[in-house]
């Protein structure tokens, strides 16, 4: 019978009693349990951060809701946002990172295991701090309050003469934690992938999988330092006057606009390089080809993540920058469409002319190409500042946002989710179940935010907690019914993923017929992943072992 604890202890280990197993995991640094961790700790803050999103629905069904007051519609999308972006989509890159980038180079564990196992306590944490908010921080009339400044958290929303009260200072320290967190992570992926790769895996051998990570890691390593400083800016203006973002006294507004998007919009790209590197094993795998064109994907990684640190005024377009200004950032923002093109194009090659399974995995694959090039064409849109002027704080871009966010990067990391869960826990999870909740999310997903594109260009503007028109409400009411049946799918995913853990299939040791190093230790790992430590020849070190003259491979 497997239990959840199963990747690093013995398989008797169910007759260890629990408490005694909930402390293994507590004190573990075994990157495999840290992995596992991160992912249960998204499952947490995705079920709080979807109840959210189904209550800003139901507010917004019809015109003068009444689900909500005001006060708590600016609460929900604020904790909303928050929640996704540092405690659901963050952590799923942490788990991703940390299961598979050591077995994939062949090493026994990350560079540095108590700092890995310290960044995923201080990103749990950090959640924890954001939500005890609702008990501990008073509001304006004293009342408990959780944060109610949007995502961003622009001034002077944060000044005390507007956000009086602590629960703004949850939401600082909150997030400044798991800032800490994730630059842990990205220090052991940095240190990880370049000493510990096996014997022959050569910088240009590695998995693109692999390679993504580390591009990935670096962007962490420069974005997120100047948002850690930021936040400390706002801590000093609350609390000892500093004024940084004080025009009255000669701070700027702006400024915190600056920094907060110059990481914010490379976490767009933080996000979406390991969704990325997850379609880059699983599309391949699934079409039983070689990735076209290895060196250009690997150039392209590179270029995305150069670009990315050059765009972030896109997102200020509306505040009054000179023409030169506008100019420049909407030319990098089009550019940087030029390498997700290349990726794009690699991956449909990839596909054509291949034997294609159609299993979950990949249909969750395809699910990501659609979405997020469909975001990617009105990305480009917003990238004009004339359009922009008009789009920039409408349900237009909300639904923009989500279509790169969710529908790209959450989609492909359940399809790494579904690729991934035999070696994690040594059980297939249901394909029925999994084909039916891709039905739900999918088509809910899109009844869901298409909608908010029609309704933001019939001039709705976002964040508002209710309104008056009527020509906005059919298309508010699918929303909404496109909102629960995308809960619905995500409710059968979570039921398949716990309930595999019992009566799933038994995977074996290579369930899909892959390649990489990973699927050639046992399912789930032991602690010390090898008992030997491979030696690379080729990209694909594992294929060359059982399929050394198949002719559908070319060999490098």
């Amino acid at each position: 019978m497997a239990s959840i604890d199963t990747p690093s202890t013995p398989k008797d280990s169910t007759t260890v009693p629990l408490i005694t197993r909930l402390h293994g995991w507590v004190i573990s640094v075994d990157h495999k349990r840290i992995g596992i961790m991160y992912l249960l700790m998204s499952f947490l803050f995705l079920i709080l951060g979807g109840v959210q999103g189904l209550f800003i629905r139901m507010q917004l069904w019809g015109p003068n809701g009444t689900v909500v007051d005001a006060d708590t519609y600016n609460q929900l999308f604020t904790m909303h946002g928050t929640t996704m972006i540092f405690f659901v989509l963050m952590p799923m890159l942490g788990g991703f990172a940390n299961f598979v980038v050591p077995l994939m180079i062949g090493a026994r564990d990350v560079a540095f295991p108590r700092l890995n196992a310290m960044g995923f306590w201080l990103s749990f944490f950090g959640g924890c701090v954001l939500y005890y908010s609702h008990l501990g921080a008073e509001g304006l009339y004293g009342a408990a309050s959780a944060p109610d400044i949007g995502w961003f958290a622009y001034a002077p929303l944060t000044s005390p003469a507007f956000s009086r009260g602590n629960a703004t200072d949850y939401w600082i320290l909150g997030t400044t934690l798991t800032g800490v967190g994730a630059i842990s992570l990205a220090v052991n992926m940095v240190a990880t992938i370049f000493t510990m790769r096996a014997p022959g895996m050569r910088l240009t051998k590695m998995p693109l999988y692999v390679l993504l990570f580390l591009v990935d890691a670096i962007l962490i390593l420069l974005v997120f330092p100047p948002f850690a400083a930021a936040q400390f800016m706002l801590l000093l203006d609350r609390f000892l006057g500093a004024h940084f973002f004080d025009p009255q006294v000669g701070g700027s507004a702006l400024l915190w606009q600056h920094l907060f998007w110059f990481f914010g919009h490379p976490e767009v790209y933080i996000l979406a390089l390991p969704a990325f590197a997850v379609i880059s094993e699983v599309i391949p795998v699934f079409s039983r080809k070689v990735i076209f064109g290895y060196l250009s994907m690997a150039a392209a990684t590179i270029a995305i993540g150069f670009i990315s640190c050059g765009v972030w005024a896109h997102h200020m377009f509306t505040v009054g920058l000179s023409d030169t200004l506008d100019t420049f950032f909407a030319g990098a923002t089009m550019l940087v469409a030029i390498p997700t093109g290349i990726k794009i194009f690699n991956w449909v090659a990839t596909m054509y002319g291949g034997r294609l399974r159609l299993q979950t995995p990949m249909l969750y694959a395809l699910g990501f190409l659609t979405l997020f090039l469909f975001g990617g064409l009105t990305g480009i849109m917003l990238a004009s500042p004339p359009f922009d002027w008009q789009a920039s704080d409408s349900a237009f871009l909300v639904g923009h946002f989500h279509y790169t966010l969710v529908g790209g990067i959450l989609f492909a990391f359940l399809a790494g989710f579904y690729y991934w869960y035999p070696k994690m826990f040594g059980r297939m999870m249901s394909e029925r179940l999994g084909i039916i909740q891709f039905a739900f999310t999918y088509i809910g997903f899109n009844a869901l935010f298409i909608p908010m594109h029609i309704v933001g260009m019939l001039g709705m503007p976002r964040r508002i907690y209710t309104y008056t028109d009527p020509s906005w409400t059919i298309w508010n009411q699918i929303s909404t019914i496109g909102a629960f049946m995308m809960a619905i799918g995500l409710l059968l995913f979570l039921y398949n993923f716990f309930s595999s853990l019992r009566h799933g299939k038994i995977a074996g040791d290579d369930p899909w017929d892959a390649w990489t190093l990973e699927w050639n230790t046992t399912s789930p790992p032991p602690c010390y992943n090898f008992k030997e430590i491979p030696t690379v020849r080729s990209r694909r070190p594992l294929w060359d072992l059982k399929h050394p003259d198949d002719p559908d491979w070319k060999h490098e």
